[in-house]
């Protein structure tokens, strides 16, 4: 009797229509969506690794969950605070630290106060408990066309920034102390660099959430600096890794009725994982 139980309960994972799903208005906005998040985190993800900046990041999207409530508290949409709390402390973090020492220093500071900031909102709401599971978490199947418009633009913005600075940012990231001394503006490098990074966390927070945003954000470009060391190859390569991650994982949530949060993040770690292994094994002459 035990086991048949356990054979019907694993069987309802399992959905028959799931074709039907993928077709669905709410699916297509969470394709369009994760596909523009992937396309941003593959901008951005080489300079984040290469500048080690991963921890500003990672804090980058804590950073924002007390705009997100603080803007609930007063009526406005929880997206808008995320954003002016993310870039906000981008702002402060890229102002105060031009060297990834001061940056950590910086973000640490930063955090610890909007951490604060974000229990003291916490303890004012009283029906924000969807807000907080949804930038912790994240919703990829509730994006709406309105989020795809601004999703859009803040990739064309990106897109844009990254290749405006490309080369002075390549020189800073790869050695800071030379880039200064040859009179390249590193600070303001730094500043520029950290808002379109904010703008980046803004979108991936709502597609897989602050606690997962590392994996969709990083992981992909530590992956592509496995196999290249070439900025624009590995940026490709990067953004590859979140396209298939983004769809693969859809299709796999459909199919089985998971969070896609979860499902897109276990085939980014997984395909790192295959990298990493691959390239620690002996090579034979």
């Amino acid at each position: 009797m035990t086991q048949v139980l356990a054979v019907e309960y694993v069987a309802l994972g399992y959905q028959d229509n799931w074709l039907h799903i993928l077709g669905s208005s709410f699916m297509r906005n969470a394709w369009a969506g994760g596909t523009i998040v992937a396309l941003a985190a593959g901008l951005m993800g080489y300079f984040i690794v290469v500048r080690h900046s991963s921890f500003a990041a990672h804090a980058l999207a804590h950073i924002g969950l007390p705009g997100a409530t603080g803007a609930v508290l007063i009526g406005l949409p929880a997206a808008v605070g995320l954003g002016v709390f993310c870039v906000g402390g981008a702002l402060v973090i890229g102002a105060l630290g031009k060297r990834a020492a001061d940056r950590e220093v910086a973000t640490g500071t930063v955090l610890a106060f909007a951490t604060g900031l974000g229990l003291f909102f916490n303890s004012l709401a009283t029906r924000n408990s969807s807000t907080l599971t949804n930038v912790l978490f994240g919703n990829l199947l509730a994006i709406t066309s309105e989020q795809l418009l601004s999703f859009f633009a803040l990739l064309v913005l990106t897109a844009a920034g990254i290749a405006f600075i490309f080369r002075p940012l390549l020189f800073t990231s790869v050695n800071s102390k030379v880039a200064e001394a040859k009179g390249v503006p590193v600070r303001g490098l730094s500043i520029v660099f950290m808002v379109l990074l904010g703008l980046t966390v803004t979108m991936a927070v709502q597609a897989v959430g602050t606690l997962l945003l590392f994996a969709l954000v990083v992981t992909p470009a530590a992956t592509a600096l496995m196999v290249t060391a070439r900025p624009v190859m590995a940026m490709a390569v990067s953004a590859v890794i979140g396209l298939v991650s983004v769809w693969a994982g859809l299709a796999f949530s459909a199919m089985f009725n998971l969070p896609p949060s979860f499902v897109i993040v276990s085939i980014v770690c997984a395909v790192w994982l295959l990298v990493w292994a691959g390239c620690r094994v002996p090579v034979r002459a």
